[in-house]
C-alpha cells in the first residue's frame, strides 16, 4: 500500500470535501430551487463554523480569541488545515485589526459556472470566515459586503474585514 505525503493528502481531502459541498449545492438546487439552495447551504456554513472552530483551536490548542494577534493566529491555524492550493485564495494581515483577502479565480465561482448557476449563486466562501468571526466573538465590519458573489459581480473577489477588540 502506498502512503501519501501528508500535504498531497491533506489536499486530496480538501479537494473531495469542496466536491462533494458543490455536488450538494447543485442537487439541492436543481431539486428545491436555487433560493432554498443558497438559504441552505448559508444554514449548514453557520451551524458548521463552531464545531469547525472549535475543533481547530482544540488541535492547535489556541484559547479564546481576546486580541488581534489571537484571531490572526486562529485563522491562520483554520486555513493551515482547510485551504487547499487549488483554492487560489490568499490573505493577508496588512496591518493591526485588519485582514484582507482576494481571490482572481474561485474554485466555487467556477463550478457554479459549470452547473450554470453563477448568475444566482450567493458566495459561501467569504461568508464562512464571517460565521467562524462570529462564533470566536469578534466584532468586525467586511468590506465590500458579500452579498451575491464578487467575482460575478466584479471579476475578482476581494476585500478586507476590519476587527473591532
Amino acid at each position: 500500500m502506498t502512503i501519501l505525503p501528508k500535504k498531497t493528502l491533506q489536499e486530496l481531502l480538501i479537494k473531495c470535501w469542496m466536491t462533494h459541498d458543490g455536488m450538494w449545492f447543485y442537487h439541492c438546487a436543481q431539486e428545491c430551487g436555487i433560493e432554498t439552495a443558497n438559504r441552505l447551504n448559508k444554514a449548514a456554513i453557520k451551524s458548521l463554523a463552531p464545531l469547525e472552530l472549535d475543533r481547530v483551536r482544540k488541535a492547535f490548542q489556541l484559547g479564546p480569541v481576546e486580541t488581534y494577534a489571537d484571531i490572526k493566529k486562529l485563522i491562520d491555524s483554520a486555513f493551515d488545515v482547510l485551504k487547499g492550493d487549488f483554492m487560489q485564495f490568499r490573505y493577508s494581515f496588512p496591518s493591526e485589526d485588519v485582514m484582507r483577502w482576494e481571490m482572481h479565480q474561485c474554485f466555487a465561482y467556477e463550478g457554479m459556472k459549470r452547473f450554470g448557476l453563477a448568475d444566482t449563486y450567493q458566495c459561501g466562501v467569504v461568508y464562512r470566515v464571517g460565521c467562524w468571526l462570529e462564533h470566536a466573538g469578534v466584532p468586525f465590519t467586511m468590506n465590500p459586503p458579500v452579498e451575491g458573489c464578487l467575482m460575478r459581480i466584479n471579476g475578482k473577489c476581494e476585500g478586507e474585514i476590519r476587527f473591532s477588540f
